[in-house]
């Protein structure tokens, strides 16, 4: 075959497949339109997808009319003869007997089909929804909280007491803890809050009644309820630092009150919990805990200290330096 023919059949071929390539790769380019519309966490989910796939179609559209064809001109020599795949045979083969049958009883192939689509329709308002499935990472987040303002002593002793509560469970996990702040964070961690990311053997190495990653983070959990002083929210790693970079909170639903009076947010917020506690399907529902720091308060008496011929400034750089200590160079 010469150059000239070679041209004349790559161009024939490309002019007869231009229109279905192109109206294929619009439509599904057009189908990831309405992922530029989302806002909020779901938009800054999908949003990298969605214009991931439509840059990548774009450029397979230019491509696949630009150098596609040229390169096939350019590289297809010698004899060129057109030949079915053994694939295709074999499909056909399969394919024909059944489209002949179809097309013979149509009017029972259309009832079966309406059948189908009303009994699936039928089935959908039956089946629950959620916008983002949650994946399997196949570890554990355990995130502790404790109350506001414990010392980091007291932070240890508590994480100790943690350990030793999922010690039954180390034949099939693996406990990586970590609390409070280190030199340079990358994740912010107070005193009072703990991740303790549990790393999970292979299923077929578990001892015991847990089959499956629920059970094994159900009994889990009834085991570190033992430890008082703590509340427990049960996630995975790539999960919680996923909700917390995007929302602020290591929750994949959470519900912000705004105010100025604690014991009234945490009225509401007590509330609110309970309300979603009878929501189907919502599981490990918790409020933040806000309140429980402890507070000194000091109340100066006027009278006395003008007595002694002290002023309020003088007070107060004592009780300072009493409770928490002043630099001095």
């Amino acid at each position: 075959m010469t150059l000239t023919e070679r041209l004349e059949l790559v161009f024939d071929a490309s002019r007869e497949a231009r229109r279905v390539l192109i109206y294929g790769e619009l439509i599904i380019i057009i189908v990831y339109l309405p992922i530029f519309a989302l806002t909020s966490v779901e938009g800054k989910m999908f949003h990298p997808m969605a214009l991931t796939v439509v840059t990548a179609l774009i450029a397979a559209m230019i491509l696949s009319l630009t150098f596609v064809p040229a390169a096939i001109a350019f590289f297809l020599s010698g004899k060129v003869k057109e030949t079915e795949s053994p694939v295709m045979a074999w499909a056909k083969k399969a394919y024909v007997p059944i489209l002949t049958a179809t097309m013979k009883h149509r009017e029972l192939t259309v009832t079966i089909a309406v059948v189908i689509v009303i009994l699936s329709g039928l089935l959908t308002t039956r089946v629950g929804s959620e916008f983002v499935p949650s994946l399997n990472e196949g570890d554990i987040a355990l995130h502790a909280i404790r109350i506001p303002g414990t010392s980091l002593t007291t932070a240890i002793e508590m994480q100790n007491e943690l350990e030793e509560a999922i010690k039954d469970f180390l034949k099939s996990t693996e406990c990586s803890p970590k609390s409070a702040l280190p030199r340079l964070p990358r994740t912010p961690c107070r005193r009072d809050v703990a991740d303790v990311f549990i790393i999970l053997k292979p299923q077929s190495e578990w001892p015991g009644p847990h089959h499956t990653k629920a059970e094994l983070v159900a009994a889990m959990e009834q085991a570190v309820r033992k430890v008082p002083g703590n509340n427990y929210e049960f996630t995975q790693p790539i999960q919680m630092r996923f909700n917390e970079l995007l929302s602020g909170v290591r929750a994949d639903v959470a519900v912000k009150v705004f105010g100025d009076d604690m014991d009234t947010l945490l009225a509401l917020g007590e509330a609110i919990e309970k309300q979603l506690k009878t929501v189907p399907g919502a599981a490990d529902v918790r409020t933040e805990q806000i309140t429980g720091l402890p507070v000194l308060s000091i109340q100066m008496d006027r009278a006395k200290m003008a007595r002694y011929g002290l002023n309020g400034r003088d007070v107060q750089d004592v009780v300072a330096m009493s409770v928490g200590g002043r630099s001095t160079g």
